[in-house]
Parts: structure tokens; sequence; C-alpha cells
């Protein structure tokens, strides 16, 4: 027992400032980030008398998936401009054109421009994320990397989980503009923080121009995925990232549409009423982005403990078991209407994502040539990309034809040829459904419930579910065709 905690204790002594501090910078940027992302969903959907911009879900989709697609494809080029202009001015520059994006995000309103100022914050975000993972693998080795990655995955999470948390109780008393304003002083504090304190070590100095350094990277990236087993194992995370989307882009609007959270904020109020409170933002229902928040709560708490648990598996048995708990997790949030399986399930999807996302992280490492590593590490946000861009059509075609509620509704009534005006700004959602209600002799409640019934909006669960099923026998196939083999030939050669 004393050895095994005086060997934790000497990894943790291992990393240095500049690990603590990126690591610190990472926090507020997930802040930031989060702060918005969490409630994006529901504010580019929500009802315009409540100061939301009533998009459809296929516009949602469209915006935050091809965006956050854009974003988790650029850091290919943004990674070899810090690499050429150094990462404290590559830092400098991605927070200036954060903290504007945040800010404007809260001043326009249309389709086109939410869209070009959600990617100038893109950008900026893709300025940022090459080099934290840089400054942590820089300040790792093999025998600290594991538990490194999940500290800083520790560190993405408590800033993931403080940014909804203001941002919910923020918007129920002010008003959805004060989140964006929020995301902009966050990251003014982080600027703050790598003016002050961030050390820059030497850097080698390359001949090369920028535009000379990018088509090397683009080069060496191909010379990558070339190797079938990196490439495989790229395919099959993309079904990861597919799925852990759904949490923020399908699961918000969801239970907004679906779950009954009035009922959730009285059984919680029953047990504690300042938890109903908080969970509320002193209303009287539970706002979707703090059941989402659970996710990044559970991972504050236990990410260590999984990771230190992590270390005494094999990676692809790690992973495996992740995408297993994850897929059970993600299909209870959809299957029903009931707030506490939501939180179950939420619960349940944040274990198996311990498992899986920092051991992915370490795993390209492990398969990686010697003196390729970062080559290889280079690779890590193809699939993430790819993963939004196909939650484009999850959150937005998809959930649209089979699980919104409003289109459903619309369906229903013109079934029963009730005539219904037009949702525009001046007859909201909100006016929609107030009128449906009363035209079908229902309360609002009755209403849902009817919908529910009729139309199974919770069937998106097969499609996702479907997605983690069909990933996790990938990669036990690939694990017994080429990882164990490989395994097999290292130990006989030892």
């Amino acid at each position: 027992m004393s050895t095994e905690k005086k060997s934790f204790f000497g990894v943790m002594k291992s990393y240095n400032s500049n690990f603590w501090i990126a690591s610190m910078m990472e926090l507020f940027e997930r802040w930031a980030w989060y702060g918005m992302f969490a409630v994006l969903a529901l504010y580019l959907t929500g009802s315009t008398d409540e100061g939301a911009l009533g998009f459809s879900h296929i516009e949602k989709g469209q915006i935050m998936g091809v965006v956050t697609a854009i974003l988790y494809f650029l850091p290919i080029i943004t990674g070899v401009i810090a690499d050429k202009i150094g990462y404290k001015l590559s830092l400098t520059i991605a927070y200036i054109l954060l903290g504007t994006g945040y800010y404007f995000m809260g001043e326009v309103s249309s389709f086109t421009s939410v869209f070009l100022v959600f990617l100038w914050v893109a950008v900026g975000a893709a300025m940022f994320k090459p080099v934290a993972s840089a400054i942590i693998t820089k300040n790792t080795d093999k025998s600290n990397s594991t538990l490194g990655f999940g500290i800083f995955y520790m560190m993405v999470n408590i800033g993931g989980f403080v940014g909804p948390t203001f941002s919910s109780n923020l918007r129920t008393q002010f008003g959805w503009k004060i989140v964006f304003l929020q995301a902009a002083i966050v990251i003014g504090i982080n600027l703050l923080i790598l003016l002050l304190f961030f050390k820059e070590g030497e850097r080698v100095k390359k001949e090369e121009t920028i535009g000379e350094a990018i088509l090397s990277s683009i080069k060496n990236i191909w010379e990558a995925v070339k190797d079938t087993r990196l490439s495989v194992l790229l395919v099959i995370m993309i079904g990861f990232w597919t799925m852990f989307n759904q949490l923020f882009y399908t699961l918000p609007t969801f239970i907004e549409d679906w779950v009954n959270t009035k009922a959730l904020h009285d059984s919680i109020a029953n047990v504690s009423p300042w938890l109903a409170s908080f969970m509320s933002g002193g209303g009287d229902s539970v706002n979707p982005e703090m059941l989402i928040n659970i996710d990044a709560g559970a991972i504050i708490l236990f990410q260590i403990m999984v990771s230190y648990f992590v270390l005494k598996m094999r990676h692809v048995s790690a992973m495996i078991t992740g995408f297993v708990i994850a897929s059970i997790g993600i299909g209870i949030t959809f299957y029903t209407g009931n707030g506490l399986y939501t939180i179950l399930g939420i619960v349940i999807f944040a274990i198996g994502e311990m498992m899986t996302n920092p051991t992915f992280s370490s795993f390209i490492a492990l398969i990686s040539p010697k003196g390729k590593e970062a080559l290889y590490m280079g690779t890590y946000f193809l699939p993430i990309f790819l993963g939004n861009f196909i939650t484009t059509f999850i959150s937005g075609n998809l959930y649209q034809a089979w699980s919104d509620k409003l289109s459903l509704l619309q369906t229903e009534m013109a079934k029963r040829s009730i005539e219904m005006p037009e949702v525009t700004k001046e007859f909201s959602k909100n006016d929609y459904f107030a009128s449906a209600s009363e035209k079908l002799g229902m309360t609002q409640n009755e209403m849902t419930q009817f919908i529910w019934d009729t139309y199974n909006p919770n069937k998106i669960w097969y499609v996702i579910v479907a997605i983690g099923v069909v990933t996790i026998f990938a990669l036990v196939i690939y694990d017994r065709l080429v990882i164990r083999p490989k395994e097999a030939k290292e130990t006989k050669s030892a």
C-alpha cells in the first residue's frame, strides 16, 4: 500500500511548472468553451420569446457540426504555425480571437452571421488546442504520460463543469447574452496567465516558410495514416466521437423537448431543496445543461482514480471496456423521458468516457514507431473532425425528422387538419405549443406525452447505440488481428 502511494506521488512531482500552467489554461479555455457550447443547442433552437434564436435543428446541426469539425481539422495547420512562431505568440493570437469571437456570438442573430462568428471562435480554439497538447507532451514521458493526460483531461472537465454551471444560472437570471460575455471574460483571464507566468523554452528554428511547413505537415499526416495500424484505429475512433457528441449536440434539446425536468426538480427538492434550486437556476425545472454537466462532474471526481486503474490494463482492453460502458450509458439517456434515468445514463457514460479518451492519446503514442511519436500524435484530431461532421446529420437532419417536438406536433396538427400559424419571431415556438395544446384540449404535459406515445421520438437511440456497438466490434477485431500479434512478436523478441 505505501509503495503504491509513494509511486503515485512520485509521478505527480515529476511534472514541471509549464505542465501545470498549460493544465490551468486548459481549465479556463474549457470553462469558456463549454460555458457557451453546453447551452448552444438550446440557444440556437430555443423559443425567440425567451431571447433564443429559434433556428431549426438542421440549422443547429450545420452550425455546431460543420464549424466544430473545421475546428478539429485546423490543428494540422495551426500546430505547424505554432511551432514556427512560438507557443506564447500562438496562444496570444488564440485568446484574442476567442475573446472577441465569444463577445460577438451574443450580438448576432441570423444563420449566416452566427455561422461566421462561431467559425471565428473555432479558429481561435484551433490555435489553442495543439499548443496545449504539445506542452503536455513535451513535459511528460512514457513513465508518466498516461497519468499526465489523465490529469490534463481532469482539468478539461473542471473547466467543462464550471462553465455550464455558471452559464445555467446566469442565463436563467440575466438572459442569453451574459453567457457569451462570461466566456470572453474568462478568456481574458487566460491571456493574463499566459503573459505573466508562461515561460517558453528554446525552440528549434527552421529555415522553411510557414507555407512549406504546412505542406510538409500535410504530407507527414498522410505518411502516418498510410500506416494501416494507425488509420484503422482512427476510423474506429470516429464512432466514439460521434457517440460522444450526442451529449452536447442532441441530448440538451432532447431533454428540453421530452424529459419532465419539473418532476425531476421536485424529486430532488424532496431530498435537497438547495440542490434543486442550484440545478434549476432558481426556477422550477432543472436546466438541461445542468444534467449534461453531471458528465464533467463525475470525471472531476473520478478521472485520476480511473486513469490510475487503467494503468494496470492493456490499452485496447481499457478502450473496449470503456466503449461498452459508454454505449450503455448513452442508450439509457435517450431511452426514456424519466429524468432520473437521464442522470443514471450520463454517469454511466462518463465512466466509459474516462476509460476511453485519455487512453486513446496514450495508445497512439504506444503504436507509434520510434522517432515518429509526434508525427502520429498529429493525427489525434482527425477522428474528432469526422465525428463532428457525421454528428451534423444525426443531431440535425435525423433529430429534426424523428425527435423534434415542434416538427412532430406540426405533423400531428396537419393530420388532424387543424390550422396553425407558422412559427416566426412574432409567433414563437412557445406560442405554438400553447395554441396547439388549447386546440387539442390537452394540458401541455398531456400533449407532450401524447406525441411521445404516438411518434416514439426516443427511437433515435437505436442509431446512437448502433454506432457504439459497431465501434466495439471493430475494436475487438482490431485487437485480435493487429495488436495481439504485435504484442506476441515483441514478447518473443524480448
